[in-house]
């Protein structure tokens, strides 16, 4: 039997996009999960809709509504992970949080990224990163082998306009990768980067010029189509596997071959 089976994923932003379907995947697979989210009240009945239904497939799902940016609410999380499920089981921690700034660096009228614009976003989106793996290993959470997986983009290394920060970030969160993956393998723990294809998320929409960026993602995609949420809960479920264990500190397209062309 494989040994994520009955095992638990730490799911970070896990209540739509990209790590909703992962956390669907990977209920179905055998799973366990932890989600951890920042759900307004309006969008709450949907995701215990989902919630619902992946515990009707057998899943037992922890939920926190809870700031996953606060030292504080990780240490609370943790706390409580102890009491209710103990050590050493937890098979990976998924990073899918994207919050950061969407400024221009340049503009003669409006407002321009900051100082602390930057700081803010690579805190969220790299440096928590960190945060979680090393928290949960010092807590001594993880099963042997456990998985670190956190989701990238083509923005680490291309320009996109009003993408500067969050760009900063993921060249940042990829590097920060490596090193989990070389300094974390004595305690059994591998870090991956899973770089999607553009993804109709609602992440993607908020970003200026998704439009265009969807029309030439069709025209670059060997498939013709655009990269789906399933497409990386399926890639997050291969990770999983016991074949798995010897990829370690590498980013992983996961884009029907987009990045080829």
């Amino acid at each position: 039997m494989q040994s994520y089976k009955n095992k638990y994923a730490v799911i970070l932003g896990g209540s739509s996009g990209l790590g909703l379907a992962t956390a669907q995947k990977l209920a179905q697979e055998g799973m366990h999960l932890i989600i951890v989210h920042r759900s307004r009240r309006s969008v709450m009945a949907t995701f215990e809709e989902n919630v619902t239904a992946m515990q009707q497939n057998g899943a037992n799902v922890l939920t926190f509504n809870t700031d996953a940016l606060h030292p504080q609410k990780r240490e609370q999380v943790i706390t409580e992970l102890l009491e209710k499920i103990g050590k050493h089981q937890v098979k990976a921690i998924i990073h899918s949080v994207a919050r950061g700034n969407l400024k221009p660096m340049y503009s003669q009228e409006g407002a321009v990224l900051s100082n602390e614009d930057f700081k803010l976003t690579l805190d969220a989106m790299a440096v928590n990163y960190y945060d979680w793996v090393s928290a949960f290993a010092k807590a001594e959470l993880c099963t042997p082998n456990a998985r670190a997986i956190a989701f990238t983009s083509e923005g680490s290394s291309r320009a996109w306009s009003q993408y500067g920060a969050v760009a900063a970030a993921k060249a940042a969160l990829e590097s920060i990768s490596r090193g989990i993956a070389l300094e974390f393998a004595p305690v059994g723990i591998t870090s991956n980067c899973i770089l999607a294809g553009v993804t109709d998320t609602e992440s993607l929409r908020l970003i200026p010029g998704s439009e265009l960026m969807k029309e030439k993602s069709l025209e670059r995609n060997p498939y013709g189509r655009l990269t789906l949420p399933e497409d990386v809960g399926n890639a997050v479920y291969l990770l999983m596997r016991d074949e798995a264990a010897w990829i370690n500190g590498a980013v992983i397209p996961v884009d029907g071959g987009e990045h080829i062309r």
